[in-house]
């Protein structure tokens, strides 16, 4: 991944990222060629791994990984316009750009096809997503025959990070004028996530 300096993220940001995400892309090589698949993950930087797990059914799983997996996780993005830009009234020298925050975390995968693996990461994703909800959806919630039903329709996957290459391109090259404008054109195009990372990543 190309980053230049002023968009290179510091470790601890990185595993913020990496620990707050949504769902990212699982990207494998194989003999077939690239296959992915867009998953949540758990992150552990302790043990330095992505866990989740993916549909018994998904083929991804069986197909033998040449080399490391890749998963590509993603924060807020927003196109740029110039026209936020204090500088286009200046000079007109302004071009458009994306914003974006990217990490993408290469490691060696491996398949867990164990129910209780499995349900601890399940039951470990559906409580980090379900808090701060006012009425909390718990894996206990659901009849037990159910659950070992659906337990057993998945498979677990791991990744075992090697390597992680971040870029927070947050318009930290610009001007101070022009983040302002940024920052304020994205809360008025109703972006606040977009324009909470521009300000917090400002220089």
């Amino acid at each position: 991944m190309y980053v230049p300096a002023h968009f290179a993220p510091d470790d601890d940001a990185v595993h913020e990222l990496l620990a707050g995400h949504g769902a990212a892309d699982l990207v494998t090589a194989t003999a077939d060629g690239l296959v992915a698949t867009m998953l949540p993950f758990l992150y552990d930087r302790e043990e330095g791994t992505l866990r989740g797990h993916v549909a018994r059914n998904n083929e991804h799983w069986r197909r033998p990984v040449i080399g490391d997996a890749l998963v590509i996780v993603r924060g807020p993005d927003a196109y740029i316009t110039p026209s936020w830009y204090a500088s286009k009234a200046e000079h007109g020298r302004v071009v458009p750009t994306w914003n974006y925050l990217t990490a993408h975390v290469y490691g060696r995968l491996t398949v867990h096809d164990d129910p209780d693996w499995v349900a601890d990461v399940v039951r470990r994703l559906t409580e980090r997503h379900e808090a701060g909800r006012p009425r909390p959806w718990s894996v206990d919630d659901a009849p037990e025959r159910f659950v070992q039903g659906q337990l057993r329709a998945i498979v677990g996957v791991e990744v075992a990070i090697g390597r992680i290459e971040a870029k927070f391109k947050l318009s930290q090259n610009r001007p101070a004028a022009d983040i302002d404008g940024v920052i304020d054109g994205l809360r008025r195009s109703g972006d606040e996530a977009g324009a909470a990372a521009v300000e917090r990543y400002r220089p």
